[in-house]
């Protein structure tokens, strides 16, 4: 073994945690399982992505074949390769091992992984209220449920302001630069912004509830950095308020919204649109959106990247999260975080060639404004079916109306989406490639 040198002494804060997967993890490569294991390691460090890690034992060996190659990481160790081969097809250098780590990540002895980009890597979850159905989602995934929640979850900061952090918080490159093609995907999603508006606005006026929200998205927010919630009571009354939000980043706006508080009445009359009769959640197939903890299924496995799947321009997906927020205002803005999903893959799927792995590829998309209103109370940790036709595309533009319905048939809320689609002007490696581009 070579000599390394330790660099935890000169990187005061730098972490790496290693967290025992609860479920299973499978490595695959051309559909031949070469490892899968129940005590796999979600090695979390700082300045990368998440690394899963298998016990030796639970490994294909008669697949691999050490190689030559050493490398040297200051915070591990020196790490030995292996090459993967199956039939006619070899992966040179595609796992590694540190087989002496030092003190302060003594746990990876034992343990390998793999580059996940050359083989497919899976967390395998059982849900036990699903009947023992196991969720697979793509490893690495972009987090959990609960993170969500917390970012969405925004914190007060002086009068009239909050804040919610960078996403790893410290932010991919505080302690080692690192290039933007080996960064996880940066932009939030527009969802999120109303959701932090929503809670934010409930904050400031406590004594009543969010009935409706707009947000108007003037420029992409960046996940590795923090958000500043600025809000401004327009009009606070006995039965209604009137809240206005920017969400701005390093002094630049992001968006603007006007949230509506109510005070509460019983019903003159009721009037509710209907659900549409589509199959229960768990007669649909399930759909990873890397969120672990949230469960979307998709009605029909309509919402693919499937270039010759063509079909009317709408969808149908249930969606619930395993934990319930205790705030009704945290139930409202979850909800409303998924309404900015399936616009524009709606709007897409009457188009045989375009689907929604164009999104930021060749194709710029993204929502532009959000509407909706919250009408019945909702609980999201139960499942909710959001409805969602695109109702016009054209000229750069989609429009979508959608409605929300709890399981039991109630409409919770409704919420109308303006997105844009359009061609790239420039190449999107010159506006930072899938990482950045819009």
């Amino acid at each position: 073994m070579t000599k390394v040198e330790s660099a935890w002494d000169r990187y005061p804060g730098y972490a790496i945690d290693l967290n025992p997967w609860p479920g299973r993890g499978r490595a695959t490569y051309n559909g031949n399982i070469v490892a899968e294991s129940d005590a796999c390691l979600i090695v979390k460090e700082s300045d990368h992505q998440d690394q899963l890690y298998f016990p030796m034992g639970d490994v294909a060996w008669e697949h691999f074949t050490e190689t030559d190659l050493h490398t040297v990481c200051p915070f591990k160790g020196e790490a030995d390769y292996w090459s993967l081969t199956v039939g006619d097809q070899t992966e040179e250098n595609v796992v590694w091992a540190y087989r002496e780590p030092f003190p302060e990540v003594a746990g990876l002895e034992g343990h390998i992984a793999f580059y996940d980009n050359r083989v497919q890597i899976e967390l395998l979850e059982q849900v036990a209220e699903d009947g023992g159905d196991v969720v697979a989602y793509r490893f690495p995934v972009w987090g959990t449920a609960d993170d969500l929640a917390r970012l969405i979850d925004v914190v007060p900061d002086g009068d009239g302001w909050f804040t919610s952090p960078s996403f790893p918080d410290p932010p991919l490159g505080t302690f080692i630069d690192i290039p933007d093609h080996q960064r996880p995907r940066q932009v939030i999603e527009g969802g999120q912004l109303l959701g932090q508006a929503i809670v934010a606005a409930s904050k400031t006026v406590p004594d009543q509830r969010v009935v409706s929200a707009s947000m108007m998205f003037t420029r992409a927010a960046r996940f590795d950095h923090p958000l500043a919630v600025e809000v401004d009571v327009l009009r606070q009354g006995r039965t209604y308020s009137t809240v206005e939000t920017r969400i701005i980043q390093h002094d630049k706006l992001c968006c603007v919204g006007l949230v509506l508080l109510d005070s509460g009445a019983d019903d003159v009359y009721r009037v509710t649109a209907e659900m549409p009769e589509v199959p229960s959640p768990l007669e649909c197939p399930l759909r990873d959106f890397g969120v672990i903890g949230r469960d979307i299924r998709v009605v029909d496995g309509a919402y693919n990247f499937d270039p010759d799947d063509v079909g009317p321009p709408e969808l149908f997906v249930w969606m619930r999260y395993r934990d319930r927020p205790e705030e009704p205002a945290m139930q409202a803005a979850l909800l409303a975080q998924a309404t900015t999903h399936y616009t524009i893959g709606a709007s897409m799927r009457p188009h045989q060639g375009i689907t929604e792995a164009l999104a930021h590829v060749t194709l710029s998309t993204g929502p532009m404004a959000v509407d909706i209103a919250f009408h019945d109370e909702a609980d999201a940790a139960d499942w909710h079916l959001y409805e969602n036709p695109a109702i016009y595309a054209g000229h750069g533009q989609v429009q979508g109306q959608g409605r929300i319905f709890s399981q039991d048939g109630r409409l919770v809320a409704s919420y109308s989406v303006h997105a844009m689609v359009r061609s790239f002007d420039t190449s999107p490696k010159k506006v930072g490639g899938y990482t950045s581009a819009m």
